[in-house]
């Protein structure tokens, strides 16, 4: 049945559908676990803070193939677990830096408060974030598809929130699952994502599937989002780069002075209207401003 809750002291899993579960993490952050009839896929892996794939394996006893939407620190830390995953080379080095590898990090992101963080372990120590180590990365890139046996996803590349970020189309449910690649709160004011003319030029890549899905599951937030959202930030985009944004100032996570192209509600939707607000940085608006993430 669907709406089913399984939980944890670290992780709380709501069953969407009879072979999709969303598994919610300390800091609310989200991955997806999708039952195919060969083997199951995890979609991303959370931060690390306990066991995620002890966890898993309460939900499906099938093997288990770890894919990555990108390389961040909210997203990553079951890898250190599975010793593998199949991910985008251009975040590879991101995800191995100390800022999204670090125990300490990954410790204080799994503690932050926010609305989104409804499963927090009061009792959480640095002791139970799953440590870094050498994993086994296999390369995904635009167009390749993983096959779980009945049901396949398509990996479509949409850099911006990084230079490796991908979202996975399941085509067979007409779902598309988005990581942190376009929603109502998208990142680009970060060391490691790409300039606004070139998330232009992906959202108009992702848009060209926008066909074949209805709805969007991202990293954070437990509710799905309509394919509308890509055409708003496609928008969004155009103001920034024209100029004619609000230009709302914020900090990033990295505590730059950075911008918000509309200002916004406290749920962080574009007061502007539509669903996607975008955050950038005046100093990376166009490509010839920004290079690939570089190794620290």
């Amino acid at each position: 049945m669907t709406g089913e809750i399984r939980e944890n002291s670290f992780f709380e899993a709501m069953k969407i559908r009879e072979d999709l579960w969303q598994i919610l993490g300390q800091g609310g952050e989200l991955c997806y676990l999708l039952e195919g009839e060969e083997k199951a896929i995890l979609i991303d892996g959370l931060v690390g803070a306990g066991s995620l794939k002890a966890f898993v394996r309460e939900l499906t006893d099938k093997p288990v193939t770890m894919i990555l939407t990108h390389g961040h620190l909210d997203h990553t830390g079951a890898v250190w677990e599975y010793g593998e995953c199949l991910m985008h080379p251009d975040d590879i080095a991101l995800m191995y830096s100390q800022r999204h590898s670090g125990v300490l990090e990954r410790y204080h992101f799994a503690k932050m408060q926010g609305p989104l963080a409804t499963h927090q372990n009061p009792s959480l120590t640095p002791d139970d974030i799953i440590p870094p180590k050498a994993v086994r990365t296999y390369p995904l890139y635009d167009g390749d598809i993983i096959d779980a046996g009945g049901i396949q996803l398509e990996a479509i590349a949409v850099p911006g929130h990084t230079f490796g970020t991908l979202v996975f189309l399941d085509r067979k449910n007409r779902v598309l699952f988005s990581g942190d690649a376009c929603n109502i709160n998208t990142l680009l004011g970060m060391t490691g994502c790409t300039s606004i003319e070139q998330y232009l030029e992906s959202l108009r890549h992702l848009e060209s599937f926008s066909e074949a899905f209805d709805v969007m599951y991202g990293g954070h937030g437990r509710d799905c989002v309509p394919n509308t959202i890509v055409n708003d930030a496609i928008s969004m985009c155009g103001r920034i780069l024209a100029g004619t944004d609000d230009a709302e100032p914020a900090k990033s996570m990295d505590g730059e002075d950075v911008f918000y192209g509309s200002n916004h509600r406290p749920d962080y939707l574009p007061a502007c209207g539509g669903l996607a607000n975008i955050q950038y940085s005046r100093d990376r608006l166009y490509k010839k401003d920004v290079r690939r993430y570089q190794p620290e």
